[in-house]
């Protein structure tokens, strides 16, 4: 299949603008100056106040079949004109909840069906700075009575997305050797293998 990039790119009218605006405000500083920040938002977010949720799901056997794993899913980003390693992820929809909208998306994007959630996290931004896009990293248990099985996914049209079972202990050294093939990793999938692996440490140090 030919690689996604990037052919062209051009400045965007904001009356144009689909899925981000630009914004300005002004907001007064401790010393009580007024000063003026620019950032993006989207216009798609729904009632409940959440833009997105990513999924972690954690897949394992229960006859112990295979290591606790869990899925990641290679996309092509064209604002980084890279394809990038990620947690599924989606948009919420209107009268639904992070919970629903993770139980869904990783169906969709995956084809794994969750047993349930096993937590949410608390409201998350991820780039403070230049956007007030958040989610929250809602974590799901996908159990299996032995063997894994790799279901068909439900992509909507125009999606494009290649699904990973990767085990959790060797999330690291799959991100290795993306590197060396020019992919990039999302932070917050390399701020949860640090944690793991950093756990993982200190269990070690304390026996």
């Amino acid at each position: 299949m030919p690689q996604s990039k990037v052919t062209a790119v051009y400045d965007l009218p904001t009356s144009e603008a689909k899925w981000v605006k630009l914004k300005k405000c002004t907001y007064q500083d401790p010393a009580g100056k007024e000063r003026l920040w620019e950032f993006a938002e989207r216009p798609t977010r729904s009632s409940g106040g959440i833009d997105a949720v990513a999924i972690l799901a954690l897949l394992r056997s229960e006859s112990g079949a295979f290591e606790p794993s869990t899925i990641i899913i290679e996309q092509y980003r064209p604002p980084v004109d890279r394809y990038v390693i990620e947690l599924p992820a989606g948009l919420i929809s209107e009268g639904e909840t992070p919970e629903e909208a993770a139980i869904r998306e990783l169906e969709e994007e995956t084809g794994f069906k969750a047993s349930g959630v096993i937590q949410s996290s608390p409201l998350l931004v991820c780039d403070p700075g230049m956007t007030n896009a958040n989610m929250k990293l809602v974590t799901v248990d996908v159990p299996f009575p032995e063997k894994l099985e790799m279901p068909a996914q439900k992509l909507d049209p125009g999606e494009f997305i290649t699904a990973r079972i990767v085990e959790l202990s060797k999330l690291r050294a799959e991100f290795q050797e993306y590197e060396k093939k020019g992919y990039v990793i999302d932070a917050r999938l390399d701020h949860f293998v640090s944690g793991f692996e950093l756990a993982g440490k200190l269990s070690q140090s304390r026996q």
